[in-house]
């Protein structure tokens, strides 16, 4: 059995349109999204965005500069299809569906938008709510 993933930066949007802030645990809401974070929505695909870290590095972004929320390590986020259940901390999350990059990661790096198109990290909901903490194992439990 492969290993776990892991969580190794955490980070909220308090205002739309405003640097993330990192933050060493936070707390999911089920049907909702993270706790302080601006785009959390009741019902909604974009509760929780996930992007690998190795992709960050392949681009040279930093982490949180594309607005995730979770900043993974180990977990291949492009190939988790729709429907995948992942158990991250005490949380369990749902993959909704593909982010789709907008023009705004051209902010972040000129050119990033054609580049990074279908790596852009994924989209997914809070099932069951509860604390998630940098270093914690994310464990894969349906495709």
């Amino acid at each position: 059995m492969a290993e776990p993933g892991r969580v190794v930066a955490l980070w909220v949007s308090p205002r739309r349109g405003q640097p993330m802030e990192l933050r060493s645990a936070v707390r999911a809401r089920e049907n909702y999204g993270l706790e302080g974070c601006a785009h959390a929505r009741p019902n909604g695909a974009r509760q929780v965005l996930l992007i690998d870290s190795e992709t960050l590095e392949e681009f040279g972004v930093p982490p949180g500069a594309l607005k995730e929320n979770l900043t993974t390590q180990g977990l291949e986020v492009p190939s988790l299809p729709p429907g995948t259940r992942l158990q991250v901390g005490g949380v369990l999350l749902e993959v909704a569906k593909e982010c789709r990059p907008c023009r705004e990661v051209n902010h972040v790096q000129p050119g990033l938008l054609e580049r990074i198109a279908g790596r852009r990290g994924q989209l997914a909901r809070v099932l069951a709510g509860g604390e998630i903490q940098v270093g914690d194992p994310i464990i894969t439990l349906s495709f």
